[in-house]
This record gives structure tokens, C-alpha cells and sequence, in this order.
């Protein structure tokens, strides 16, 4: 067996033809062979040709595609090693009599002419139904492994069995690609019955930094409850990246649900645990902050509504504007105001009960506590009189006057000439 790592080859630092070189030497030391050819794509061949001869060979390729989604911010870069890969993956064909079995794992589907133009007898098995709990932990397999995990996680927690059961899925399942069939993050899994705790565990598995500044680009923020048609997936173009495919092939995006009869999927956040991860990153991103300072924030402004403290909800959503460069800022002060506020109350509603709807350029904002209901109107450049007297005539509080909480309306006037609130008005409804 052959079995090839890219995210361990070192490419980076001595570049792609060397770490080739360099593995396949290895491979090959390894198996008391040693290679007599000297580029990388005849060495491949010639350790496959002399493995075969001790019997048929089993090729495993992990994140083939490794070398190119680390330089998609670097075109010309991705290209030359693009171009590499395929000279490497093309010898696979000529010697297909040797091998018996292939699997190659990655984050992209490139078409076949891009990488594999000679391996026309490759399946792809991404969306394949058959295959659809091949990876991650089914509900099944999680009852049945860590059953002896159970008590003293509810120990731990203070749940019994079904809330404890709620929980997990609500943080860590939701991984779909059929629609139907979902799993479990093994890595996520693991590291809960290690800490019995309910803990984001998906920043360790790498920042999104290029995907970030992509969305921020192109002004994209609402990710969630996305419809697609099925020829996204079919190809992945360096030089004209489609986001909501990039976003589903590296798992902060997954299917919730497919109507195969129409070739329409739906995209969405999988579970608690990747939303609250993208939250953060999104927040940071449009606000050119930490991403470890976006939860802060809204844990502050939960406790801000929880005890009725709208000074400090404006100090806190002037915090969250401060660190946008003021050039950048203007020129898509539309873009930054309606982003920022949007991805705030959506992130709030991780914590509390929060509700954001966007019409028309408009940002409405609705929030429940145990005794109060928020109804905040934001405006740009307006008053915050306007904002009071939108909330009004439009009656936003008619629906909720039939429950026995304080109603809360809320103006909040945004200034785009000095990045910060202008002016609010709170009043009761």
C-alpha cells in the first residue's frame, strides 16, 4: 500500500516538485526499492511497477488537492502547481494493470481536464447516496461507542440521557450529503468525551482566512438556508471561485436537503458548533478585528437586554465599528453597516432568542428575553426619531402584545461619517 499525505510533504517550504521527489524516495526506502528514474512523475510510476511485483497495489491519496487550496490567494502559484499534479496523477492510467484499488480524498473537485484528464475512469462518490455515512459517526455508531461515555458526561453536565443526546446533536451533528443521512464530526466527537464539555472545538481544525476576505469581497454574509443548483459541484475554477461550493467541499456549508427531481440542494450551517465558528470569523472579518473578540461582544450585549441597559448596547455596537479602517469603511459604508448588523444579531440569537429579517436595504431586529421584547430599527445617515416612528406606524409590537413581557423600541440612528451611532431613542410600547 501507498499511501500519500499532502498536507505533510513539506511543499511549502522546499516547493512541490522537491516534496515529491522527497516522498516518493521515502515510500520507497521504506520498502527496501530503490528508484533509479529522477522527476517525480517517472518515480511514481517505477515505485507502483516495482510494489506491484510483491502483489497488487492499493494507492491512497489524502487531500490531493492541498498544494492548490493553499495558494488560491497566489493564482499564478496554484496554476504552476496545478499543472504539476496533473503530470503527477497522470501516470496513474499507464499503470492501472498494477493497481487495485484507488482512493483520493480532497476539499475541491476539479474538473478531470484540469487535473485528471487522463484518469477518465474515476468515480466520484462525494454525493453519492451509497456512500453517504461512509464518513463522520451516524447516531447509531455513537450510541453503540460511547455508551460507557454517557453517565459521566451527564454527571458532568447535569443532563439526563435525551438532553444530553439534544445536546450533542445540536453542537456537533448535521453533516449531510444526500439530504438525508447525517453525521457526527468524529474530531469534535472525541474531543467532547474527553472534556465532557460543550466546547467549540472547529477553530483548531484551521482559520478560513482566504475565505473570509472572499465573502468580505464580495459582500456576501448570509450563508445560511441557501438554494443551489447541481452544477456547482461539478467543477471547482481557480480563476472564478464559486463560493457556496468552496464553503460545502471544506464543511462550513453542508446539504440539508436535495430534491434530486429538480437538481436543487439547500445549503446550511451543519450544526451549532461550525455557525458559531463562522460567526465569528465573518464578524471579525467585515470588522478588521480578532475573531476572539466578536463572542465577548455578544455575551456583553446579552446581558445588556437582559438587564434592560441600552447605553451599554450602544457602546457595544460602537466598539464592533471602531476598528474598520475609516477609507474602507466609506466606500462600502452600505455594505459594512447592513453586514455588521446582521451578523451580530444572527450570532445573538446562539445565545438568545434573536430574529433579523432584511427588505429593501432595511434592517429589522427583533429580541426576547424572559422579560423583554426588543424591536430595534436601524437606520443610516437618518434619526433616530425616524427609527421610534417606523416602529410605530408600522405596528412591529402588534404581535407581541398578547405576552406579558415589557416591549422595547428601539431607534438606532448609524452615523457612516463617523463610523459610530448618532443618535437612539428607547421607548415603551
Amino acid at each position: 500500500m501507498v499511501h500519500l499525505s499532502f498536507s505533510s510533504i513539506g511543499y511549502k517550504e522546499l516547493g512541490l516538485s522537491t516534496a515529491l521527489n522527497n516522498i516518493l524516495n521515502k515510500k520507497a526506502n521504506q520498502q527496501g526499492i530503490q528508484l533509479k528514474s529522477k522527476h517525480y512523475d517517472q518515480k511514481f510510476k517505477e515505485l507502483i511497477s516495482e510494489l506491484s511485483k510483491q502483489g497488487k497495489v492499493v494507492l491512497l491519496i489524502d487531500e490531493y488537492d492541498k498544494p492548490i487550496i493553499d495558494f488560491l490567494t497566489d493564482i499564478p502559484q496554484a496554476k504552476a502547481y496545478q499543472e504539476i499534479l496533473k503530470t503527477f496523477y497522470s501516470i496513474i492510467k499507464d499503470s492501472d494493470q498494477h493497481i487495485e484499488l484507488l482512493i483520493i480524498t480532497g476539499v475541491s473537485k476539479f474538473s478531470k481536464v484540469s487535473i485528471f484528464s487522463e484518469l477518465n475512469n474515476l468515480e466520484d462518490i462525494s454525493l453519492d447516496r451509497r456512500f453517504a455515512d461512509l464518513v463522520g459517526i451516524t447516531p447509531e455508531e455513537l450510541i453503540h461507542n460511547f455508551e460507557e461515555r454517557f453517565p459521566a458526561a451527564q454527571e458532568d453536565l447535569a443532563l439526563s440521557r435525551e438532553e444530553l443526546l439534544a445536546e450533542i446533536k445540536d453542537w456537533y451533528n448535521g453533516y449531510s450529503w444526500d439530504g438525508r443521512t447525517f453525521v457526527y464530526n468524529p474530531f469534535s466527537i472525541l474531543n467532547f468525551f474527553q472534556k465532557n464539555e460543550f466546547i467549540n472545538f472547529w477553530f483548531s481544525s484551521g482559520t478560513p482566512t482566504f475565505l473570509v476576505n472572499l465573502l468580505r469581497e464580495r459582500k456576501v454574509y448570509d450563508l445560511g438556508n441557501t438554494i443551489v443548483g447541481n452544477t456547482i459541484f461539478d467543477s471547482f475554477d481557480i480563476e472564478n471561485l464559486d463560493i457556496f461550493p468552496l464553503l460545502l467541499q471544506t464543511g462550513y456549508l453542508t446539504i440539508k436537503s436535495a430534491d434530486r427531481r429538480l437538481g436543487a440542494y439547500t445549503l446550511d450551517y451543519p450544526n451549532k458548533e461550525v455557525k458559531e465558528s463562522m460567526f465569528q470569523y465573518l464578524i471579525a472579518g467585515f470588522s478588521y478585528s480578532q475573531h476572539t473578540q466578536s463572542t465577548p461582544i455578544i455575551l456583553q450585549l446579552r446581558r445588556a437586554l437582559l438587564d434592560n441597559t441600552c447605553e451599554k448596547i450602544i457602546i457595544l455596537l460602537n466598539s464592533l465599528f471602531s476598528s474598520i479602517p475609516y477609507h474602507i469603511f466609506i466606500k462600502d459604508r452600505e455594505a459594512y453597516y447592513h453586514s455588521l448588523v446582521f451578523l451580530l444579531f444572527r450570532y445573538l440569537g446562539q445565545y438568545i432568542e434573536a430574529e433579523v429579517n432584511t427588505s429593501n436595504g432595511r434592517v429589522d431586529s427583533v429580541v426576547t428575553t424572559d422579560n423583554y421584547i426588543y424591536i430595534l430599527e436601524f437606520k443610516l445617515d437618518e434619526s433616530a426619531d425616524a427609527a421610534i416612528e417606523q416602529i410605530k406606524q408600522k405596528n412591529y409590537a402588534a404581535k407581541y402584545q398578547n405576552q406579558d413581557k415589557t416591549i422595547v423600541g428601539l431607534g438606532i440612528n448609524f452615523s457612516s461619517e463617523t463610523k459610530s451611532v448618532a443618535d437612539w431613542k428607547q421607548i415603551n410600547l
